[in-house]
Parts: structure tokens; sequence; C-alpha cells
């Protein structure tokens, strides 16, 4: 009777672990859709394709923003090597670079703050916009793979 209590209690402990790992790589992956959202936003106001419209435009950078403050906490190392479903998962090298990592995240917080405080119009905007850009970029250059 203690084996089966012990067996189903250790069953119960990992797939209680498993899915707390899924629910923070949802987490993550939401806040990565939210990014993609509030970037694309940002983008087809620069492009012309939407009217420069100052409340969007304030609203998609507090979206980045809080993204960017909570950043590192996004990716802890529960979620580890594990390759979820989707377009891209997380490099190894977050954690085996987490100070790298790290200092990407606050730069790229940096860029938006800065830009923040600057966005009044739509010049401004296509001034700032390349530094907020490129930022994602850079970090999904070295920390995100895309799924075969």
């Amino acid at each position: 009777m203690l084996r089966t209590v012990v067996v189903v209690g250790t069953l119960l402990l990992g797939v209680g672990v498993v899915a707390a790992q899924q629910d923070q790589v949802n987490k993550t992956q939401l806040a990565m859709k939210s990014n993609l959202k509030s970037a694309l936003a940002l983008l087809d106001i620069v492009k012309g394709k939407q009217p420069y419209d100052q409340a969007a435009v304030n609203a998609s950078l507090a979206e980045l923003e809080d993204v960017g403050k909570r950043f590192s906490a996004l990716f802890p190392d529960s979620i580890k090597g594990l390759k979820p479903e989707g377009d891209y998962y997380a490099s190894a090298k977050v954690w085996t670079d987490r100070k790298g990592f790290e200092a990407h995240a606050a730069s790229f917080a940096k860029a938006v703050g800065e830009a923040k405080g600057k966005i009044k119009d739509l010049d401004t905007l296509k001034a700032a916009f390349p530094a907020i850009n490129d930022e994602c970029k850079g970090c999904h250059e070295t920390y995100r793979v895309k799924n075969s």
C-alpha cells in the first residue's frame, strides 16, 4: 500500500511539474506574441498602412515596455530546453549566456523607454522605431530557434 501511495504521489508531482512548465511556456509565448502585435502596429504606422494615432502608439509602447521590464523573468530555468509547439522556441543560449541575454533584455527595455518619451508624431516615430526594431531582431537572431 505504501509503495502505491509513493508511486502515485511521484507521478502526480511529475504531472504538476510538467503542467507548471507548460504554463510558464504559455505565458512566455503570450508575451512574445504581444510584443509582435505591438511592434507590427508601430510598423504599420511607420509604413503608412495605418494612420498615425498617438493613442495606438502609446498603447503599443506601453505593452512593449511592460514585457521589456519582465523579459528575463519570462525565461526561468524551469523551461530550459523545452521545445514547445509553435514556430519558435528559446535557444539554449538564453541560459548558457544568461548575462548576455539579460543585457540584451535591458537594452530592449531602455530603447522602448527612451522612445516612449520622444514619440509625438509620425516623424518622431519613424526616427525612434528602428532602435526598437533592431533590439527585437538582435535578440531573435541570438536567442531564438525556429522549429523545424
